[in-house]
């Protein structure tokens, strides 16, 4: 947790000087002798040991998870969940299976290149806006590849009553490493209460995480669990889903094929951080288009992971804005010819 995150609780000058000597966690301040935190601190500062003492004991009794009852806790996530906001992907079936995208997870998408990624979770965000006028959904975008353009024009094709200011409520962030996401974090924690959070979405995931990670330290796999961990007390807190987007990389390393399988990136572990694993894939080639003319598309969805659906495979079919779910290999799945306006054709 974020010690910022305890302000007012914590006294925010002992948050501000931790802050500058690089201790910005509960972890950060709780696992390390208090002597070595108290030496660290700047000369001339009024802060005393017994100052210091205080704060540490605060802050992990502000860590600690409480006790609650089964039935308390069962009455706390039914009013929660009741609160969740509805995030439709647009696809029947695909929400028959997710459940939708909204609730109060942490889901990732992944897939392989120009798998259509960020196509399908930015239609998923704009649809919400358009049907939901109060509704605010903020793009965390990692990489300054946030396309305007793309944008207005997909905007364009919802007759919704919120789609004229659906770009208003679309909070567009850049956050370029681990600590620019934390205080994009850390701003929305002090936002306006009056804001309904709808959304949160990092596109992508992989080039905050990636570059920590290493085979010869668990440095970086402690803070890509840390920050998993916060995206998920953040999404409990607020009652809104975080969609993380992950790229891939090589399912056997070192292959020199352009064709050769892969896996989500971030290693294996990461699947167990989030809620559920979304993957989409290109199919064979003969099947990629169904009509050049008009200009079809063919994308495989599979739940590679849910903590509240079975592992299932459909096919996406995408037409300039028109998904088609088609159920292959004898799943049992609705067939269903969808727009983006929610309208079946």
């Amino acid at each position: 947790m974020r010690l910022a995150a305890l302000i007012p609780s914590l006294p925010a000058e002992i948050v501000t000087t931790l802050d500058g000597c690089g201790i910005r966690t509960d972890s950060d301040l709780l696992f390390q002798p208090l002597t070595d935190v108290y030496r660290r601190l700047p000369s001339g500062l009024d802060i005393s040991l017994l100052d210091l003492e205080r704060a540490v004991a605060l802050t992990a009794a502000l860590a600690s998870a409480p006790g609650v009852s089964g039935v308390d806790f069962l009455a706390q996530e039914t009013q929660a969940q009741e609160r969740a906001p509805v995030l439709s992907s647009g696809v029947k079936g695909l929400d028959d299976l997710m459940g939708g995208l909204g609730g109060r997870r942490v889901i990732e998408i992944s897939g392989d290149r120009q798998s259509g990624k960020t196509t399908m979770v930015l239609n998923t965000v704009l649809r919400h806006l358009s049907e939901y006028s109060d509704g605010h959904v903020v793009w965390i975008d990692t990489t300054g590849d946030f396309s305007v353009e793309q944008t207005a024009s997909i905007i364009k094709t919802y007759d919704f009553e919120g789609a004229s200011t659906a770009l208003d409520r679309l909070q567009v962030s850049l956050a370029f490493d681990i600590e620019a996401a934390y205080n994009v974090l850390d701003e929305l924690q002090h936002a306006s209460s009056d804001t309904r959070l709808s959304c949160v979405v990092f596109d992508a995931i992989t080039p905050l995480l990636g570059p920590l990670l290493s085979a010869v330290s668990a440095q970086g796999h402690s803070i890509m669990t840390e920050f998993m961990r916060q995206l998920r007390i953040f999404s409990q807190s607020h009652s809104c889903p975080i969609i993380v987007i992950n790229t891939t990389s090589l399912l056997i390393p070192k292959s020199n094929s352009a064709s050769a399988p892969r896996k989500p990136a971030l290693g294996p572990s990461f699947k167990f951080m989030t809620d559920a694993t979304l993957w989409l894939s290109k199919p064979a080639d003969e099947d990629a288009t169904l009509d050049r003319d008009r200009g079809y598309t063919v994308r495989s969805a599979e739940v590679l992971r849910s903590k509240s659906t079975v592992s299932i495979t459909s096919r996406l079919d995408q037409i300039a804005g028109v998904i088609v779910l088609v159920p292959i290999q004898g799943v049992k799945v609705p067939l269903a010819v969808q727009d983006f306006t929610g309208n079946y054709l």
